[in-house]
């Protein structure tokens, strides 16, 4: 029965069941399924519309064909519908190799963030209330409902894998969203650190101080000023952008 299970699903998942749509009670593989038929140009402008997904109450079990309430298990022949399964999320899913789906021994789901993390993050994520309900900051694609892997980054802020790396191929490691470190920066801020002790001001600017407010850790402080960039002087990183006065931000650059 479970390699039988194996050859259902639709191009989207790898399960064992379908859903019945709750907005016009037709049966489709997946929510993808349904929204890309009921808004394709053949569906007349007013008749174009997507599933509500959380309202979703009734599945089919792709074996025996049995209609059910949300569930892992069909009521019907036992067969197990998802291998992971979210009833918060109304999510099923046999393809246990995902980022952001697997065995329920191996993932959680997190109700501040709204979403389902692997367990490596349980005690080590920073909740961002709905991390997973809002689009990528750098594509726009809603996060919650797309296919593609997905990066929890050290803020708790959710991105497209795929953007995160275009954006590092490209020398931006900050977080579109409140810049803050996307990764480990420890090396880069060693060779700053280098490349600042070999490049020494001209004595005009050696006592010239600004103040800074540090991106990572949110800390402002009053520092000497140097033309490569400006270290944080509690947690070390040379994410800091330039302010005036008492702390009033100034038309300046961010390092990272």
């Amino acid at each position: 029965m479970e390699l039988e299970s194996e050859q259902h699903g639709c191009e989207h998942y790898t399960r064992g069941c379908r859903i019945r749509a709750p907005c016009c009670g037709e049966v489709f593989g997946c929510r993808h399924c349904h929204n890309e038929a009921k808004n394709s140009l053949e569906i007349h402008l007013n008749d174009r519309h997507e599933i509500p997904r959380h309202e979703i109450k009734k599945v089919i079990c792709s074996l025996c064909d049995k209609e059910q309430d949300v569930q892992q298990y069909c009521s019907g022949c036992g067969a197990c519908m998802g291998k992971y399964f979210c009833k918060k999320c109304n999510f099923f899913d046999d393809d246990v190799s995902k980022n952001q789906t697997g065995g329920v021994d191996k993932f959680f789901h997190c109700d501040k963030c709204g979403c389902c993390y692997s367990n490596v993050l349980r005690d080590s994520h920073h909740c961002v209330e709905g991390a997973m309900h809002h689009n990528c900051p750098v594509c726009f694609e809603y996060l919650f409902d797309s296919t593609k892997d997905i990066s929890v980054l050290h803020c708790g802020h959710t991105i497209h894998l795929e953007c995160l790396n275009e954006m590092r191929a490209h020398h931006h490691f900050a977080c579109p969203v409140c810049s803050r470190s996307a990764c480990d920066m420890s090396d880069a801020w060693k060779k700053l650190d280098e490349e600042v002790a070999a490049t020494p001001m001209p004595e005009f600017y050696q006592k010239k101080m600004i103040w800074i407010l540090c991106n990572d850790c949110g800390a402002t402080s009053n520092v000497n000023f140097h033309v490569l960039a400006q270290k944080c002087p509690g947690c070390s990183s040379y994410n800091t952008r330039e302010t005036r006065g008492c702390g009033r931000p100034a038309a300046a650059r961010s390092t990272v």
